[in-house]
């Protein structure tokens, strides 16, 4: 039987052998063979790896996943920018006289009013 440092070291080789992992965003801690992995990624890809790759390790009784996953903020658009987008369609549509149209957007919500 493993000991819980024998254990740590083979979940965290196992860790850094999968490709989409980055083994300085998750952490491995063991006790009475069960496995808790902790981090922060930026894909639920990446948490479901993480947590196969701890099963696959000889002498694991249990996996704890409690691993976050935070997307990137890459691409993402401000209230303000979400508005100028919504007036921006509405006067490319002909059908649509934007001056009836109030838009109001709040954390990401679009409301039309008119």
């Amino acid at each position: 039987m493993k000991t819980n440092a024998e254990l740590q070291k083979d979940v965290q080789d196992e860790i850094s052998w999968s490709p989409i992992l980055n083994a300085a965003e998750i952490g491995v801690t063991v006790k009475d063979g069960i496995v808790t992995l902790t981090g922060v990624v930026d894909s639920y890809s990446k948490k479901l790896a993480a947590n196969d790759a701890a099963k696959r390790v000889t002498g694991v009784k249990a996996v704890a996943e409690e691993i976050e996953v935070k997307y990137s903020d890459y691409g993402k658009k401000n209230d303000t920018e979400i508005a100028a987008s919504v007036v921006n369609a509405l006067k490319w549509n002909a059908d649509v006289p934007d001056t009836k149209v109030k838009i109001e957007v709040a954390n990401g919500w679009v409301t039309l009013t008119g």
